[in-house]
């Protein structure tokens, strides 16, 4: 498996976004499955590009159409971007998560010299998720009760990961100081 990113286009990838988000289902997202409309609003308001925001296909040369993923970086210019990452779910299961979000995080820290940290938020039952943050180095920082609303049910617990500039620079990690 070789993953590589390549920067999406929100104008000339339009159809492509569109297809990819509202061909697959997400359960552990707010949006599970996203219609056509909501992407294509979600593109107008210019949700995958910059100066805020920056998405990335995620690709994978041992599949022939290449595309499996996208990963998603938000309120980039606020300092601490938050990180949107899905992949097709004919894909889900074979490592690509990981993979894909070392590589993103990689480009974005050398992209931006100026971000210190990068940071993601789940909810409390996506182990997958929760894996793929800690084997890319990311710590778990926050854990906030019913903070994900679940629509009819009751609102599940969410938690946070971050991941230092530094600890990735030096291929550390940091530990939450929890007991101050």
């Amino acid at each position: 498996m070789t993953i590589t990113l390549s920067r999406v286009d929100p104008e000339a990838d339009a159809a492509e976004l569109i297809a990819f988000l509202s061909s697959n289902r997400f359960p552990f997202h707010s949006s599970v499955h996203p219609t056509r409309d909501d992407v294509s609003r979600r593109v107008e308001r210019g949700d995958f590009s910059g100066p805020a925001n920056e998405a990335y296909w995620i690709e994978d040369a041992s599949f022939q159409g290449g595309r499996v993923g996208l990963i998603v970086f938000e309120e980039i210019t606020d300092g601490t971007p938050l990180i949107d990452l899905r992949i097709a779910e004919a894909h889900r299961g074979r490592g690509l998560g990981g993979a894909a979000l070392r590589l993103a995080t990689a480009t974005v820290f050398r992209a931006h010299p100026e971000l210190n940290r990068i940071e993601g938020n789940t909810r409390i039952d996506n182990a997958a998720m929760r894996r793929v943050f800690e084997a890319a180095g990311y710590v778990k920082e926050a854990h906030y009760r019913e903070g994900w609303p679940v629509a009819g049910q009751p609102p599940l617990d969410a938690v946070s990961y971050a991941i230092l500039r530094r600890d990735w620079a030096e291929g550390t990690v940091t530990p939450v100081p929890w007991e101050t």
